[in-house]
């Protein structure tokens, strides 16, 4: 028996604060967007790294599914479920892209504590992060999970 693997996501700021805006509001399936077929394929959680100001893994969620297809078919499946408040946000979003990925994820948890870019690094052993995000072993997950649980004192 196989034990799926968390992926890390890599999110811009704007798209972190809109799930969280979502979720806070009651929204329960949130879908992450990205052009052309982009991971994860299949995993346990998406833990979700804030790029660039913040570097720092803010929360997680568990992972439904990532449907790839036509840009136009999967906006009128899951649409609603993204940040994305308009299907004209979206077309410009999206661009040109026949295929899209729609990454989908249910109960989101805004970490209270978060976990700096160092102690990501040096949990995983690697000096600097795939751009696409990348899969880490159960005991990692299940290490980052926890402590972003733990109240900062």
């Amino acid at each position: 028996m196989s034990v799926k693997q968390a992926f890390v996501m890599m999110v811009q700021k704007r798209w972190w604060t809109e799930f969280c805006r979502r979720n806070r509001e009651g929204k329960k399936i949130h879908s992450f967007v990205l052009r052309g077929i982009a991971p994860p394929k299949d995993a346990s959680k998406v833990l979700f790294y804030v790029t660039k100001p913040v570097g720092e893994i803010s929360g997680y969620a568990d992972f439904i599914e990532r449907k790839v297809g036509d840009a136009d078919r999967l906006w009128k499946e899951h649409g609603d479920e993204s940040v994305l408040s308009s299907k004209e946000k979206y077309d410009d979003f999206v661009k040109d892209s026949q295929r899209v990925s729609f990454v989908r994820f249910k109960d989101l948890h805004e970490a209270a504590k978060t976990i700096p870019l160092n102690d990501v690094l040096m949990s995983i052993g690697v000096r600097r992060l795939g751009r696409k995000g990348f899969y880490i072993m159960k005991e990692i997950e299940d290490e980052f999970v926890a402590s972003m649980n733990e109240r900062a004192l």
